[in-house]
């Protein structure tokens, strides 16, 4: 059973399917040009996580995304990081660990180096592949959609910033492109006109307002229904790949000032087009009042340490018991089910980074309402920690199992996509539900998909997980270092 499945029917995100022969895009927001509540008050997003894929996606992968976008019709999709399993075979020849990795010494001379970049732009050319075979779903039924990025997608040799680019050839990404000197900048009524095929109208969000930062650094704002002020703004982060001191990285310094900074940014911008507006009518109304800072919610691959807030140490025989990684191993955990929603299961421990960045700190000041992530593919639990001066304001944390059938996971009926529900009269507290295979589809025909218990010596050395160990002496003196010096 998933998230809100033991609710009452009145408190579930209602889904319904989409009506045939209806060739306007299926997403509210995309007829509308931009993110915003629909006349019923609703938005949704659905995500999906850690798809994790080589060059040839599942059929099973492309089911769940067909049957999930028919369910739903969501107004945004948001891929969390992981599309690209960048250490699959198919890209053994550019292939790098690590992104301090030097590529390939065979690639010194000059006849080799011509030969690393014909591997390179073959690599170019099957990351184009898998990203056109998990976006065209999306393309024939006109969703936008959006992507950050996790610690695979770099390992098929390509930076993040070349995989978005390649993503911004797609009809309905609305990743945005920056300034030439990489700064900073508001993209007012961003958009890429598509060739939309039998689409009625283009899917791009014309008119939608972006501020963005780096490949999968952005922010979105998502207005009312009459676009008269902004409620809410979405924000995707890039929460980073590896550390160099072992164990998983944490967002970049420019992005956790982004994230810091987002919802003033955001609020300022509301304020601008609250104004243009204004100046458009003939007879202006009294502005709505708008505050320093938009309420956001952040989408990003890793979770963060406070994670663990949500989980209770118990002894390492008591049932269901699982082991934490790095930082926390040796200990046992369960899901605390005072904090976290009925239906949520833990499958491994949270997979966070060895340092704190402060990121939690950031979204406590700045305001944040919610956090999701992926990453840890057997984890999908929904909760909320007290945050603000005197712990007056609730932060929801989300974890979320893995969308795809190519590598761990839950088993293949329980792989899922997530849906987001806000509602208009309490646009901070979104409801979310669990869209998984079994109900939507049936039963799965994946026979590569596999899934076992985990440790923290039993993720597949394939997936290039092999900094998963217990940290060392060192590692772990050089972080507390590293974490009083930001201090």
């Amino acid at each position: 059973m998933t998230e809100l499945q033991h609710a009452a029917k009145a408190t579930r995100p209602r889904i319904q399917p989409a009506e045939e022969g209806d060739r306007r895009p299926l997403s509210v927001s995309a007829r509308l040009g931009r993110l915003q509540f629909h006349q019923s008050g609703k938005f949704r997003v659905l995500q999906f996580a850690d798809i994790q894929d080589g060059p040839k996606v599942s059929k099973d992968t492309i089911s769940l995304i067909e049957a999930s976008l028919d369910a739903t019709r969501p107004d945004l999709v948001i891929f969390n990081g992981n599309q690209i399993a960048g250490y699959d075979s198919a890209y053994a020849l550019t292939s790098r660990k690590r992104r301090w990795d030097a590529r390939p010494a065979s690639a010194s001379s000059e006849a080799s180096g011509e030969r690393y970049a014909a591997a390179l732009e073959h690599t170019r050319e099957l990351v184009r592949a898998t990203i056109e075979q998990l976006v065209h779903p999306l393309a024939d039924r006109g969703v936008p959609w959006a992507v950050t990025f996790g610690n695979h997608d770099f390992q098929c040799g390509l930076d993040n910033d070349e995989i978005e680019s390649i993503c911004r050839e797609f009809p309905g990404c609305i990743n945005p492109e920056r300034a030439a000197d990489g700064t900073t900048g508001i993209a007012v009524k961003h958009g890429v006109k598509h060739d939309v095929g039998d689409m009625e109208q283009d899917f791009g969000l014309p008119e939608q307002p972006v501020i963005a930062c780096a490949p999968g650094t952005f922010a979105l704002s998502v207005t009312d229904v009459d676009r008269t002020y902004d409620v809410l703004g979405l924000v995707l982060l890039d929460s980073g790949d590896y550390a160099r001191s072992g164990g998983y990285g944490s967002p970049s310094e420019a992005a956790l000032r982004f994230l810091a900074d987002a919802p003033g940014l955001m609020a300022t911008q509301s304020q601008q087009l609250q104004q243009d507006r204004q100046d458009e009518q003939d007879s202006p109304r009294e502005p709505r009042k708008t505050p320093s800072t938009l309420p956001c919610m952040v989408f990003q691959h890793f979770p963060i340490e406070q994670y663990y807030r949500l989980l209770k140490p118990v002894a390492a025989t008591a049932a269901r018991a699982i082991e934490g990684y790095r930082n926390f191993a040796g200990r046992h955990f369960v899901l605390n089910e005072d904090k976290t929603q009925p239906g949520s299961y833990l499958g491994e421990g949270v997979s966070c980074p060895d340092a704190d960045s402060d990121e939690f700190a950031i979204l406590d000041k700045a305001g944040y309402f919610a956090i999701s992530a992926g990453h840890d593919h057997r984890n999908a639990f929904v909760g909320s920690v007290p945050v603000g001066t005197d712990g007056d304001r609730q932060m929801m944390m989300v974890a979320s199992p893995t969308s795809g059938f190519g590598s761990y996971g839950p088993v293949p009926a329980k792989r899922a996509a997530r849906l987001f529900e806000f509602d208009i009269r309490h646009p901070y507290e979104p409801r979310t539900q669990l869209l998984e295979y079994d109900e939507l589809v049936g039963k799965p025909s994946a026979g590569k998909a596999y899934a076992y218990g985990m440790t923290s010596e039993s993720k597949p050395d394939s997936e290039g997980m092999d900094l998963l160990h217990r940290p060392t002496w060192w590692s772990k003196t050089w972080n507390k270092l590293v974490s009083l010096f930001r201090r």
